[in-house]
């Protein structure tokens, strides 16, 4: 692989990152932090998730841990989801501040490595020889999965739509057309359900 590929893998990485993070702007604490499923999925906690995650693909996977104090959600006996939320003690500006260093962590380790360097991931048992190049292909899919979801939340909260505020990719209709628009497809499927 080539240089080239490598700058396309990494691009589109960091525009997925840029998108997700994107989805806090504007929100209070308790927007944020909520949960806006069953599951508790929530926007500040898929934040710090894919932070945690990217400190681990691109850093320890590669011998390059990162030089912060290691991430207590991930001690013995910790929660199992408590890299998924983020409790009243934990402040917005120390999730932001992870999300920053994880972003460094990980570039700093893409511009340092050809695509194929060899990595190690324990966790994922027989498969667990890796070059930069899975691994970049895997966290991409990753980050734009939490971004996807990160979309939807947001879009509930308070009908902001689009990878990024403004995305011109996303039709520019009113409320108005928005709902029309709902009201056709709302109708489509009862018709093909018998509703």
């Amino acid at each position: 692989m080539d240089t080239d590929a490598k700058d396309v893998l990494h691009r589109y990485l960091r525009r997925q990152r840029e998108g997700l993070v994107d989805k806090l702007d504007g929100l209070d604490e308790y927007d944020a932090r909520r949960p806006l499923t069953g599951t508790g999925t929530n926007l500040l906690g898929l934040v710090k998730h894919v932070a945690s995650v990217q400190l681990g693909y691109l850093g320890e996977v590669f011998g390059r841990p990162s030089p912060r104090d290691p991430l207590p959600w991930y001690a013995d006996g910790a929660d199992p989801d408590a890299d998924m939320w983020v409790p009243a003690d934990e402040s917005r500006a120390s999730v932001l501040d992870l999300w920053q260093h994880s972003a460094e962590h990980a570039d700093a380790t893409v511009d340092a490595l050809p695509l194929d360097a060899v990595g190690d991931v324990p966790w994922w048992g027989d498969r667990r020889h890796v070059t930069l190049h899975q691994v970049l292909v895997h966290l991409l899919a990753e980050v734009a999965r939490h971004a996807g979801h990160a979309d939807v939340l947001r879009e509930q909260l308070d009908g902001r739509t689009g990878l990024v505020a403004g995305d011109p990719n996303v039709p520019g209709r009113s409320q108005e057309e928005w709902a029309a628009y709902r009201a056709r497809v709302e109708q489509a499927a009862r018709e093909v359900s018998g509703r």
